[in-house]
């Protein structure tokens, strides 16, 4: 798929498919998420790939009981590592370029996930506390991506307008 139809495409999708989803797509995603841009090429993230079904209703459950991500066969965690960060750039990579990593991670995840004919939506309301507990992690979770077959076809929601977005100086 072309680049720039890929991100026309990629839409939140919140029905999915029972179908599982290849271990071959879920390791092209990683490869693709591996070649994400990162202070200081230091990745400081970590992908949680959760297959397991009793877990991801757990996940459901700490995603403020957004029920829909219980559907996904597939749901990857996004979390970020403060202390990794900051070894190399100390309070700013402490408080901000793990989040950045994190979250380009995050963004490259969900346009492999569509380049690839299948469906995500990036949740980002959760319990920080419970999604590492079920994680046992102290990482600090930045997203969910429930995975998955799309069950649904949604409609493009309104965008603002690109002089509304940006500023020429």
């Amino acid at each position: 798929m072309d680049f720039f139809e890929t991100v026309k495409k990629r839409k939140a999708v919140r029905h999915f498919l029972p179908q599982k989803i290849d271990r071959e797509k879920i390791e092209e995603i990683l490869k693709a998420v591996n070649l994400a841009p990162s202070a200081g090429n230091i990745q400081a993230y970590k992908i949680y790939v959760v297959e397991d079904e009793a877990k991801i209703k757990t996940i459901a459950n700490a995603c403020l009981g957004q029920s829909f991500i219980a559907e996904a066969p597939v749901v990857f965690i996004f979390c970020a590592n403060p202390q990794e960060s900051a070894a190399k750039y100390g309070k700013r990579g402490e408080e901000l370029y793990n989040l950045q990593d994190a979250t380009i991670a995050t963004s490259y995840a969900t346009l492999a996930i569509t380049a690839l004919g299948l469906s995500s939506c990036w949740v980002g309301a959760f319990n920080e506390k419970e999604i590492q507990t079920i994680l046992n992690t102290n990482l600090r979770p930045v997203a969910v991506i429930p995975v998955g077959q799309p069950a649904e076809e949604p409609s493009r929601r309104k965008r603002k307008n690109i002089e509304e977005i940006a500023e020429f100086v």
